[in-house]
């Protein structure tokens, strides 16, 4: 199956997000790319990746020779006293090299596991990567969506102000009552209580897109539209069983699990290693002579060379635990491979669900937004000649903006759920997004790199850190600068005043 790139270039879809926004805003590839380049989660994930690349030479390291060198030196306090010859110091050197020939499988079985989990590390990193993508828009469409909001509590506000001073000033003229008077108060005060609530969300959603992409998030531009999804929840899941890089991962362990009881079962089978070795040994002129013989030599050197055969016979039943052992690792995997379907299959569906359910959301909302601008207008005209109270218009006013923040939230969520039917099928990954401003990371170059190296001294310079500190970025505000989009703005008989809170007026004595 062809996986599909949306966020350059962009292909058909539904827009599910339409705020105006300035061209300099930045885009939701460019976030993407930040938290691809910058974001500790993945790159621990990267790391341990290559903690896993180093299985494989160390599986390999028991199939090649092991070649050692040891030095002694030794002073003899008391020398025995029937040993006329024996010396009083003594330096020793010995070389020896074993060379495996036969392990019972274990070193080619471990060979094979750690590569198999090499492939299972890689498709973890997949996943890794998925599941922060689908963070970032979740965050990244917060954002967007919590500004929207503020600006609809402060538009709400700001009619509501303009509400309570008409109120007032018709309330002086003995028009309306003081019970009108305190409807608007009270429309007010709670929409007060509601813009400061989504000031904090918005705080909060900044905040949290900070921890995600390492900078402030601005302005925000309009996502690009999604690709084309599948028609109903079977496809998806069907993909997703596929490809869902988790799920891979979780069959990779299972397969390497099961050559791990291999490995197991090679302990209990005979060993065959070629060994040569050598001793030298030096006296420094502490050999003594026995009688009138001349002085022996002052060292001795031997060397050998042959076949060794071991023979298990009995380990205290160490064998037996390690297999067991690693038969229940086996076991452990089996069923993370179903735990991993199940996860998959919920989440392909349930996003899948989310989905189309606020694509329906979002029709019905447009519908009520359009509706409640019409109606609060008539509203407003039927007060004017009295045929409405003040109640109705707190009432209109208050069912069109939940009507406006229903649609904002609907949005949201679609997107959201969108991409994560994306993830779930195994579709949000970098290559698939289209982030090619420079070459990604690639899982098979530290691989390659690794995997052939056998020198003892070859290390790697210290490490050091790769994703970005946020630690100077500044405290997040709620300040919002992009306009609402045209459905989404105030009804034409609204006109921008002060919001700041108006002193109620003395009420007039009888």
């Amino acid at each position: 199956m062809t996986r599909p790139t949306f966020l350059a270039p962009l292909l058909g879809g539904m827009s599910l997000v339409a705020l105006a926004t300035p061209a300099a805003a930045e885009t939701l590839r460019e976030a993407l790319i930040k938290a691809y380049e910058t974001n500790p989660t993945l790159s621990a994930q990267r790391a341990a990746l290559m903690v896993t690349d180093e299985g494989v030479p160390l599986a390999r390291a028991d199939g090649l020779p092991a070649v050692q060198l040891q030095s002694t030196y030794s002073e003899n306090v008391v020398l025995p006293i029937t040993a006329f010859t024996a010396p009083s110091r003594t330096s020793q050197t010995s070389a020896s090299l074993t060379y495996p020939l036969y392990a019972g499988g274990a070193v080619k079985n471990a060979i094979t596991a750690a590569k198999i989990r090499v492939e299972g590390g890689r498709d973890t990193l997949r996943g890794t990567e998925a599941d922060l993508f689908t963070a970032v828009v979740a965050a990244y469409m917060d954002v967007v969506r919590d500004s929207a909001l503020v600006q609809l509590n402060e538009q709400n506000l700001r009619v509501l102000v303009v509400n309570l001073e008409a109120s007032r000033d018709r309330f002086q003229v003995g028009d309306i009552t003081r019970t009108d008077v305190a409807q608007s108060e009270s429309r007010l005060a709670l929409a007060r209580s509601q813009l400061q609530q989504a000031e904090a969300r918005l705080i909060g959603s900044r905040e949290n897109y900070i921890r995600l992409v390492g900078s402030p998030p601005g302005d925000l531009e309009t996502p690009p539209p999604l690709p084309t999804l599948p028609n109903d929840p079977d496809a998806a899941v069907k993909v997703a069983l596929e490809e869902n890089p988790v799920l891979l991962a979780a069959h990779k362990n299972l397969q390497a699990s099961g050559i791990d009881v291999k490995v197991a079962r090679a302990t209990k089978k005979p060993r065959i290693d070629a060994f040569a070795q050598g001793n030298y040994t030096n006296f420094l002129g502490t050999l003594g002579s026995f009688g009138n013989n001349a002085a022996p030599p002052q060292f001795d050197r031997t060397a050998q060379f042959g076949l060794r055969l071991t023979l298990p016979l009995y380990q205290g039943g160490r064998p037996a635990a390690q297999v067991r052992q690693a038969q229940a690792r086996q076991g452990q995997a089996i069923e993370r491979v179903t735990e991993a379907e199940r996860s998959i299959v919920s989440q392909a569906r349930s996003a899948f669900a989310s989905y189309r359910s606020s694509l329906e959301v979002i029709q019905s909302a447009q519908a009520a937004v359009s509706a409640n601008k019409l109606a609060l207008e008539g509203v407003r005209a039927e007060n004017s000649v009295g045929n409405r109270t003040i109640l109705d218009i707190l009432n209109a006013e208050q069912e069109l903006l939940n009507s406006q923040v229903t649609l904002v939230t609907a949005r949201r969520d679609a997107y959201v759920a969108g991409f994560a039917v994306l993830a779930a099928m195994g579709h949000a990954e970098a290559k698939d997004l289209g982030l090619d401003h420079g070459p990604l990371y690639d899982p098979v170059a530290n691989y390659n790199r690794v995997q052939g190296r056998f020198i003892d001294w070859d290390e790697d310079p210290t490490p050091k850190p790769v994703a970005s500190s946020t630690n100077g970025t500044p405290a997040q505000n709620a300040k919002v600068t992009t306009p609402l989009e045209p459905l989404l703005g105030a009804p034409k008989t609204a006109t921008p005043v002060d919001s700041t809170p108006v002193n109620p007026p003395p009420v007039p004595k009888k």
